[in-house]
C-alpha cells in the first residue's frame, strides 16, 4: 500500500468532487429560487418546493429548444439514454411542463415541446440562474468568478480522452 493510497483526505477534496458538490449547490439555489418565483404556475413551485424536481428534470429545461425536438435529439443534447429522457419527458408531461406534439417532418415521430407553463418554467430558470450566478459572484468575488467561468468553459470544451 502507499502513502498515497493510505491517505483517505484526496477522496474528499478532488477537484471532481468539488465540481460535484458545487453543481449541487448550485442547481439547489435555482431550483429553490424558481420555487419561489410568483410567475411559475403554482402546481410547479409547490413540486419545486418539495423537492420533487431534481437536477435531472433540470436536463429538459438546459437543453429543450423553444422550438421543441425530438426525444432521440433531447437525450443527445443533455447525454443521456432516449429511455431515460424519455421518462423524464413523461414526467414533466404530466406536470404541464412539455407536451408531444406530432412531427411535421415525420408522421412517425412526436417533437417534445413546452407548455405555456413550462416556458413561465424556462423564464423563472433563466431568471434563478442569473440570480444564482450574481450570488456567487458577491460570495467568491467577481475576479475568482470569472477565472472560474473561464477554467470550467476550457475544461468543458477540451476533448475526452
Amino acid at each position: 500500500m502507499t502513502d498515497q493510497t493510505r491517505d483517505t483526505g484526496w477522496r474528499q477534496t478532488h477537484l471532481g468532487r468539488l465540481l460535484g458538490h458545487a453543481m449541487q449547490r448550485f442547481d439547489a439555489r435555482v431550483l429553490a429560487l424558481m420555487a419561489h418565483n410568483v410567475d411559475v404556475p403554482l402546481a410547479l413551485s409547490n413540486l419545486a418546493a418539495r423537492d420533487q424536481v431534481s437536477a435531472a428534470h433540470i436536463h429538459i429545461t438546459r437543453h429543450l429548444p423553444v422550438q421543441g425536438a425530438r426525444l432521440t435529439e433531447l437525450a443527445a443534447s443533455a447525454h443521456m439514454t432516449k429511455q431515460a429522457m424519455g421518462n423524464l419527458v413523461t414526467q414533466c408531461e404530466a406536470w404541464g411542463l412539455v407536451t408531444r406534439t406530432d412531427d411535421p417532418l415525420d408522421a412517425r415521430a412526436k417533437r417534445v415541446c413546452f407548455t405555456t407553463a413550462g416556458l413561465a418554467w424556462l423564464q423563472a430558470f433563466q431568471e434563478a440562474v442569473a440570480q444564482a450566478e450574481a450570488e456567487f459572484r458577491a460570495e467568491v468575488g467577481v475576479e475568482v468568478a470569472t477565472v472560474v467561468a473561464i477554467g470550467l468553459e476550457a475544461y468543458a470544451g477540451g476533448d475526452d480522452r
